[in-house]
C-alpha cells in the first residue's frame, strides 16, 4: 500500500516522472491520482483483470484509491508522466460536488469507498483542443515554485483540470446515437439532478411538459418526480457511505433547498434516517 507521499497539510501534489526502463512493483494507493503522459508511452498492469494496457503520449490514466496497478516504462522510450495526487477527504469535499452531474464518472470516483479492493481505472485520449495539457504545465510550475498560497492556487487549477477530465470522459463514453427520447431524458435528469425541472426538460428537448410526462410514464413506467427522487436517493447513499460529507452538504449537492426536505425524502424512501441507514447497512 502506498500512503500519501507528501506532507499531511498538502492536499494536492503535482509530480513529474521522467525515466526509461522502469518497472514498478504491484501496489495500491490510498488517494486519488490522475496521470497524464506528457511524452513517450508506458504500460499499466491491473492485477484484478490481468490487464496490460499501453498509455501513449497525450493520454490520461486515472485510478481510484485502493486500485491496484504497476507501471512499466520500456527501455527504449524516454517517458514523462505528470501526476496529480489528491487526498481522499479533499477530493470528496472540494471537488466531488462539482463532478456529481456526470453519473458514470461519479460512480467511478466513489466506487472504491464502498469496495475497498476495487481495481478500476479510466483511460482515454485527451483531445488536442482540450486545456488539460496547459493546465498541467501551470500546475507543475506552481508546485515547483511553492509559496504560502500554493495549495489555494492548486485547488483552483485542479478544479479546472477535473472539469476538463469530466468533459473528456463524457466524450469518450458517449452513448450510441440511437438512444430513445426517454433514455435521453433520463440521462439528462441524471446529469442535472440538483437543478432539473420538468419545464426545463421540455424546453431542452423542444417538447411540451405534458408530452414529457406521458412519454416517461409510457416508456419508463415512472413519473418525472419518481425518476428524480430515485436518482437523488441513489446518490445520497453513495455519498453517505463513501464520503465524510455532513448530511447538510449532501442535501445541497443533491439540490434540496434545506436539509429538512432531504431528511423527509430519505426517510420516506428508505424508511430510516440517513444516519440510521449507514449503521444498518
Amino acid at each position: 500500500m502506498f500512503y500519501w507521499p507528501g506532507a499531511p497539510e498538502d492536499e494536492i501534489m503535482v509530480v513529474v516522472h521522467q525515466s526509461r526502463g522502469r518497472q514498478e512493483l504491484f501496489h495500491r494507493h490510498d488517494y486519488f491520482y490522475f496521470n497524464y503522459t506528457y511524452q513517450g508511452e508506458y504500460d499499466s498492469i491491473s492485477f484484478k483483470y490481468d490487464n496490460r494496457i499501453t498509455i501513449r503520449e497525450g493520454e490520461l490514466y486515472a485510478g481510484q484509491p485502493f486500485a491496484g496497478h504497476a507501471l512499466c516504462v520500456h527501455d527504449d522510450k524516454e517517458t514523462t508522466i505528470i501526476g496529480v495526487l489528491i487526498q481522499k477527504d479533499t477530493f470528496c469535499r472540494a471537488f466531488l460536488p462539482m463532478l456529481s452531474a456526470n453519473t458514470k464518472l461519479f460512480h467511478f470516483l466513489l466506487d472504491p469507498s464502498t469496495n475497498q479492493f476495487s481495481d478500476e481505472y479510466i483511460h482515454y485520449k485527451v483531445e488536442d483542443d482540450c486545456n488539460i495539457r496547459a493546465l498541467l504545465e501551470m500546475m507543475v510550475v506552481e508546485y515547483a515554485n511553492r509559496q504560502e498560497d500554493t495549495q489555494v492556487v492548486l485547488k483552483s487549477l485542479t478544479l479546472s483540470f477535473l472539469i476538463q477530465i469530466a468533459r473528456q470522459y463524457v466524450h469518450a463514453n458517449r452513448e450510441p446515437a440511437n438512444e430513445s427520447p426517454s433514455e435521453k431524458i433520463v440521462q439528462y435528469i441524471g446529469e442535472h439532478v440538483d437543478t432539473v425541472t420538468l419545464k426545463e426538460i421540455a424546453k431542452h428537448f423542444s417538447y411540451h411538459p405534458n408530452y414529457v410526462s406521458t412519454l416517461l410514464h409510457r416508456e419508463v413506467g415512472r413519473s418525472f418526480s419518481e425518476i428524480l427522487l430515485a436518482l437523488r436517493m441513489e446518490r445520497a447513499v453513495i455519498l453517505l457511505k463513501g464520503t465524510s460529507l455532513p448530511v447538510e452538504e449532501i442535501s445541497s449537492v443533491l439540490g434540496y433547498s434545506n436539509s429538512s426536505n432531504f431528511y423527509k425524502a430519505f426517510r420516506d424512501y428508505y424508511h430510516v434516517s440517513p444516519r440510521e441507514y449507514i449503521k444498518v447497512r
